[in-house]
């Protein structure tokens, strides 16, 4: 079911929705909500998690959503990792007032804001949080992302962060063969986006999260997102590590819906 909801600002957040689910006047009328935050690069066109969406919808409505500035949601200026939350908020509100939170790489560090921030984040399961604590960013990996963005290498910024960031390269060279490769080009500022939010994790930020969260890793992922996964966890007052039989920073599609089902149950 495709839905919308609209952030503070206004900004228009696409939805898409496994069942009509509670309001806040009816609550537990179905499944308890499950929201699932898409990492950097991703919309509806091209979304990781879709395959573990069909089991979770055994136990919980799942929402998913177009974060901003990608696929069919808004874009409004100037953006700030404090609008993340409030679509959050927003698609939270949408899916009966509180909710479970799945977040993966970059779409973590939008769960763990909100969840410092006291949204009604029952529990929180986090894939691979990418980000070093308390360190600086990359700024000449950025820089190099904004002069691609200036000379309108779109496409150029897409390929030159997969890579960057690790992603194998048989599988960036199939990018622009891929149907979703307009929708990538068009959300290719975004990146800049998920920098910002990564970059705004601290350990005071993350010593306010009080939400259960289970941090997970695969077993397939490099030294990098091992630790720093494990560090996000060691930091948490109610943080858990769980490893999980995986290829390079992601999950197949059943084992991920098995271990979100069995730590939100």
């Amino acid at each position: 079911m495709n839905l919308t909801t609209h952030s503070a600002d206004g900004t228009l957040i696409a939805v898409t929705s496994t069942a009509v689910t509670s309001t806040a006047e009816t609550p537990g009328d179905t499944h308890p909500a499950l929201i699932m935050i898409d990492p950097a690069g991703a919309f509806h066109g091209m979304r990781p998690m879709t395959g573990a969406v069909e089991p979770l919808a055994q136990r919980f409505t799942v929402f998913t959503y177009d974060r901003r500035g990608r696929g069919d949601s808004g874009d409004t200026l100037p953006y700030a990792p404090q609008r993340e939350v409030d679509d959050l908020a927003a698609v939270i509100e949408l899916a009966g007032g509180q909710a479970y939170v799945y977040g993966f790489s970059s779409g973590a560090a939008v769960a763990l804001r909100a969840a410092a921030a006291g949204l009604p984040i029952r529990m929180l399961a986090l894939l691979e949080p990418p980000f070093a604590v308390d360190e600086p960013a990359d700024e000449p990996f950025i820089a190099e992302v904004r002069r691609l963005l200036d000379a309108g290498e779109r496409g150029a910024v897409v390929e030159f962060v997969n890579r960057g960031i690790g992603v194998p390269e048989e599988f960036v060279k199939q990018l622009r063969d891929h149907p979703a490769w307009p929708g990538l080009e068009a959300l290719a500022h975004t990146y800049l986006y998920d920098f910002a939010t990564m970059e705004s994790m601290t350990s005071e930020l993350l010593g306010g999260v009080r939400t259960p969260t289970l941090v997970i890793t695969s077993t397939g992922s490099d030294d990098y997102l091992r630790s720093t996964s494990l560090d996000v966890a060691d930091r948490l007052p109610r943080g858990e590590h769980r490893a999980v039989p995986g290829g390079w920073h992601g999950l197949d599609d059943a084992d991920l819906a098995r271990a979100l089902s069995d730590w939100f149950r």
